[in-house]
């Protein structure tokens, strides 16, 4: 489908506002940091991907996330790279910046006095190598959520962080405080977000976090998906979303019907997820962006490139996909 037959920037899309009210609905982008050849800030990159995200219909943007290699950015790079996403973006889409320690006191007294001019929320991931209890757990975002100046999305990836935010306690934190607006929950297990969806107030976020199982996350209550492979291919991850808003309506607007049908079985992007994922995020979808002419694939250590192998077959699937030309 032409992107140009539907205007997808959120803020401008009713298909999206009419179903959730929320400027965190839909496609989100855990966007990757670009990195010149020398593996400096690639400014020139940050700006071609922006405009790539927002013209192909990408409701909001995730900030120096994991997929933007925040752990290897110095506090003067991550205010450059801050600064040059808000730059240019220019406010067409909202910007979430992920800021996250295992040292809660460290953290909110970062937060406390960070200047947060040009973003809309914070995304905060459970506290890593800790392995702290559920009671920890609720202790630590509930002091983030006493200092922050802005709406905060807790991010659970237990495959990462070796601890996993119990349903009980988000539900718990969801109680405690009006600027906990949801949840980025990528744990794998799209359960999750049924038991939570039936439990926790409706105007709480669920987002999923995994692209491989966006689409039974969203059929089981899910508000959108951050996605890693929307990097790459923001338009069919909209459409997608869009199809999966809209499946169980009747009267369905002319627009929407001539999107195509979602059938996890044949979804065209589940083999681009497995090659992406292969070796390691980000190093896979930055090679596919590099394979777009969107920025290099150049990764920091201990991160590195993927292997020649699996550049072939990514480099193939791209130029055999013409859908997405």
């Amino acid at each position: 489908m032409s992107n140009s037959n539907i205007n997808k920037n959120f803020k401008v899309n009713h298909y999206i506002n009419e179903k959730n009210q929320s400027i965190f609905a839909g496609i989100g982008v855990a966007i990757v940091t670009p990195f010149t050849e020398n593996n400096e800030i690639d400014k020139e990159a940050i700006y071609k991907l922006s405009d790539h995200l927002f013209f192909n219909g990408i409701s909001y943007v995730v900030v120096q996330g994991t997929t933007g290699e925040s752990s290897v950015l110095n506090d003067q790079e991550k205010n450059l790279v801050n600064s040059l996403f808000i730059d240019a973006f220019k406010g067409r889409l909202p910007l979430i910046l992920g800021m996250s320690s295992n040292d809660t006191r460290y953290i909110c007294d970062l937060i406390s006095s960070y200047d947060f001019t040009g973003f809309e929320a914070i995304m905060s991931v459970c506290p890593y190598y800790n392995k702290p209890s559920q009671e920890g757990i609720f202790q630590h975002f509930a002091n983030i959520s006493d200092v922050s100046p802005l709406p905060l999305i807790l991010y659970n990836v237990p495959g990462r962080t070796s601890c996993d935010i119990s349903n009980n306690t988000i539900i718990k934190l969801s109680e405690y405080s009006k600027k906990i607006i949801g949840i980025k929950e990528a744990s794998g297990d799209p359960s999750r977000v049924v038991e939570l969806r039936k439990k926790i107030n409706k105007d709480f976020l669920i987002i999923s976090g995994d692209d491989f199982t966006m689409i039974d996350a969203i059929r089981n209550g899910a508000d959108g998906i951050i996605s890693v492979a929307a990097n790459a291919f923001p338009s069919i991850m909209s459409d997608c979303y869009l199809s999966l808003l809209w499946e169980e309506e009747k009267n369905k607007p002319n627009i929407i019907e001539l999107l195509p049908k979602v059938d996890k079985s044949n979804f065209i992007l589940n083999d681009f997820f497995n090659l992406i994922f292969k070796e390691g995020n980000p190093a896979g979808i930055k090679f596919a962006l590099k394979c777009l002419n969107l920025c290099s694939d150049k990764v920091r250590l201990p991160l590195t490139e993927i292997s020649n192998d699996l550049k072939l077959k990514i480099s193939d699937f791209i130029s055999k996909t013409t859908v997405y030309k």
